[in-house]
């Protein structure tokens, strides 16, 4: 009989299709069968701003129930957002796999097609993220930034006139920012206008990047298949990008962007960090030649500490 493992899952159409994305390459690897369940999360059943929830942070709160299932064997290994995972380890488990990331971009979803130069003065647009609503900002003051929260679709709708003009029902956008690696996964890249490139806005650190945890006392053939999805390039940039996240002492809710590439023989992170309202952007970067997790994760708390010397604290 072939054996069957479990993988936790959050809910929504994205998690699941990416979830299963990852079963079914654990399947061709393994040659054993990859269930999915569905655990809920604190971050899937709260509601109200990101950053007003868990006391100011959602650090964890779209990742501790999928622990929490892991640690007690409700499944045997679970798929991640990196973006949501805190900085700090977990005890009793690994991430044992970071694949081939996704495209790390921000994207604009606008109802008219227009790009972010072409929305009209006092345009509206969405997003739940303190970082892109910031980048936004210092990129075009006059945008009026309306939070938000829900899934991919949830949000693409809010660019659909409402079925009325009654007050329960959500106010239309003019555009919502969306990561661009989640569009993809569903199909649904028609519904973007534009790639926020980096030099524009900097993704959140681990955007576009997943993250397969594991316990520790897993069976060996699953530990075994999970490993041979794990990308080195990316695993390199995303140590770095969380490397200086964590020296910032910042949550993956923060109004910060960062960006890892490997360049050759080298590695080049470039971040920034941007007070809520625009006005102030500290931004830099710095490159190493030291491509392994030590010299990955040194140059994150290197680009960390030249920002905070430059002021950076005082934004976050």
């Amino acid at each position: 009989m072939t054996e069957t493992f479990r993988l936790g899952t959050r809910g929504s159409a994205l998690a699941r299709t990416q979830s299963q994305q990852i079963a079914d390459r654990l399947s061709a690897v393994g040659g054993f069968d990859v269930e999915l369940v569905e655990i809920r999360t604190d971050g899937d059943v709260l509601t109200g701003p990101l950053s007003q929830l868990a006391g100011g942070s959602s650090t964890g709160l779209f990742v501790a129930r999928l622990r929490e299932a892991l640690m007690d064997g409700t499944v045997d290994l679970a798929v991640h957002s990196l973006k949501d995972l805190p900085t700090a380890a977990a005890v009793g488990l690994s991430t044992v796999a970071i694949p081939l990331r996704a495209d790390p971009r921000d994207a604009l979803c606008t109802a008219s097609g227009a790009g972010l130069d072409g929305l009209a003065e006092g345009a509206s647009v969405g997003t739940g993220s303190p970082r892109r609503a910031a980048q936004l900002r210092a990129l075009r003051p006059d945008l009026e930034i309306v939070d938000v929260r829900g899934n991919v679709d949830t949000r693409l709708a809010r660019l659909t006139p409402a079925a009325d003009d009654s007050e329960t029902e959500p106010r239309t956008l003019d555009a919502v920012v969306l990561a661009a690696a989640g569009l993809e996964r569903l199909d649904r890249s028609e519904a973007i206008s534009e790639y926020f490139e980096p030099a524009t806005m900097l993704p959140a650190p681990g955007q576009g990047a997943l993250s397969v945890e594991l316990a520790q006392n897993v069976a060996p053939a699953l530990r075994e298949a999970v490993a041979a999805l794990d990308d080195e390039d990316t695993r390199l940039a995303v140590t770095a990008e969380r490397a200086l996240l964590a020296r910032l002492e910042a949550g993956c809710s923060a109004p910060v962007g960062a960006l890892a590439q490997r360049k050759g023989s080298m590695l080049r992170l470039e971040a920034c960090v941007v007070s809520p309202d625009g006005q102030t952007v500290i931004r830099q970067a710095r490159a190493t030649d030291g491509l392994t997790e030590v010299g990955a994760t040194l140059l994150g708390i290197e680009l960390a500490e030249a920002m905070l010397a430059d002021g950076a604290d005082a934004l976050l």
